[in-house]
């Protein structure tokens, strides 16, 4: 509890920006839909947040080297909180695929300073319960951020200045903050050898994770809308997908824990594919089979990227968990930026439900892998194993987190001085 309140401030700031991100990330697919917004469009307003996220766990640690954590924060906020009103004034397709890319930009870096603080002040006895606490809050604030779409709806102005009032006030509680200024930001950075030296899966699994999740993120709210759902109902939809992710996490992994992860995987991936196809050939209405599928479908989704770096920490050398972890990261981005964009072709051609067809064809092609991956690789020993650690949805994962994550070292990468040369493996 006394850790709790030394880093209330902080935890208030992060509950407030992922928020204004849940709901300002189903405010534009849903009236986006109802504006008439072309499929590929809509996708594109998705890799445009990709694009931006990834620009800013590479960029962001720069600026705040310049000019200091709370500056940075100051600006990645209130950049946010214009996007969302300018997107309130300019109902146009490409001018909210270009907002997006700096509303995705800010909010990784602001989340990026706001996990550094929550870093500086932890020590290596308290950093899991601040993880911990840390992901249960990013969580719960998200989905009352979705949640609250279903009572604002997404006509009118009241949604996007709610959000952009979050993204203001998520300032506040940093700004008076007496926490001292953290070390420098950790930036994302991609050793794709090292990657598929230390477990080629993991790398499958992040991009699979990547195109799955950013498709469905993206436009499962557009089928909703397509079908004639309303929009309490999407927000319910997605929500529930996303608890479910949630709440199977730690079940998951505490048995990834004691078996072959990748047996795991393949489990979980199947579940996924198997939620997907059968939506796909049922293509329920508005009934419990249909929650009941999107919660089938969120509990293997959003839990299957925590395993994967799980498994590809079993095999990690000691001191390269960050830069692992890291490279997942940017592999990761990669598919969420191409998810989006194949799953609006598709539809245009099947029609809403093809938004499934995305996932169901990349989690078994990870099922597929991970199995193949079982007949040539022996598993970790259990003892060698690290406890597994839940994570925050991929859409707000950073290197940052990554740096918090308890199974990271201490220090371990960290942003070089300009006037001294970087230490060996980080240049």
């Amino acid at each position: 509890m006394s850790q709790v309140v030394k880093i209330s401030a902080l935890l208030i700031s992060s509950a407030l920006l992922m928020f204004a991100g849940g709901m300002h990330g189903l405010i534009l697919p849903v009236r986006g839909a109802e504006e008439g917004f072309s499929l590929l469009a809509l996708g594109l307003i998705g890799t445009g947040w990709s694009i931006g996220f990834m620009a800013g766990s590479i960029s962001v640690p720069m600026l705040v080297k310049r000019v200091g954590h709370i500056r940075a924060y100051a600006v990645m906020a209130a950049v946010a909180s214009m996007t969302i009103l300018v997107n309130l004034l300019v109902i146009d397709d490409w001018a909210w695929i270009f907002m997006r890319i700096f509303s995705g930009f800010c909010f990784a870096g602001a989340a990026m300073v706001v996990e550094s603080w929550l870093n500086e002040v932890s020590d290596n006895e308290s950093r899991g319960t601040t993880f911990s606490i840390y992901v249960s809050i990013t969580l719960f604030a998200s989905t009352a951020g979705q949640m609250a779409i279903s009572v604002t709806g997404v006509a009118g102005y009241i949604p996007f200045v709610l959000a952009a009032l979050a993204y203001t006030c998520a300032v506040l509680p940093t700004a008076v903050t007496r926490t001292p200024q953290p070390a420098p930001l950790q930036s994302a950075s991609l050793d794709i050898g090292l990657l598929f030296k230390t477990s080629p899966i993991a790398v499958v699994a992040a991009f699979s994770v990547g195109m799955a999740n950013g498709a469905f993120g993206t436009l499962a709210p557009v089928y909703g809308i397509e079908r004639g759902f309303s929009t309490a109902t999407v927000a319910y939809l997605m929500s529930l997908a996303i608890v479910a992710g949630a709440l199977s996490q730690i079940p998951l992994g505490r048995l990834s824990d004691k078996i072959d992860r990748r047996k795991v995987l393949v489990g979980v991936a199947l579940i996924g594919a198997t939620a997907g196809l059968l939506t796909i050939i049922i293509n329920p209405g508005e009934t419990v089979l249909l929650y009941a599928l999107f919660g089938m479908y969120g509990l293997a989704a959003y839990s299957l990227y925590a395993i994967a770096v799980a498994h590809a920490n079993d095999f990690a050398k000691e001191g390269d968990f960050s830069k692992i972890a890291s490279g997942m990261l940017l592999v990761l981005g990669a598919g969420q930026m191409m998810g989006p964009i194949a799953a609006s072709i598709i539809m245009g051609f099947m029609g809403p439900v093809a938004i499934f067809v995305v996932p169901v064809i990349f989690h078994g092609a990870l099922a597929a892998a991970a199995f193949i991956r079982m007949q040539i690789r022996d598993a970790a020993p259990v003892d060698d194993r690290a406890p597994f650690q839940p994570l925050p949805t991929e859409r707000a994962v950073t290197a940052e987190t990554v740096s918090l994550d308890p199974r990271s070292e201490p220090d371990e990468f960290t942003l070089p001085d300009e006037d001294q040369p970087a230490p060996e493996g980080q240049q």
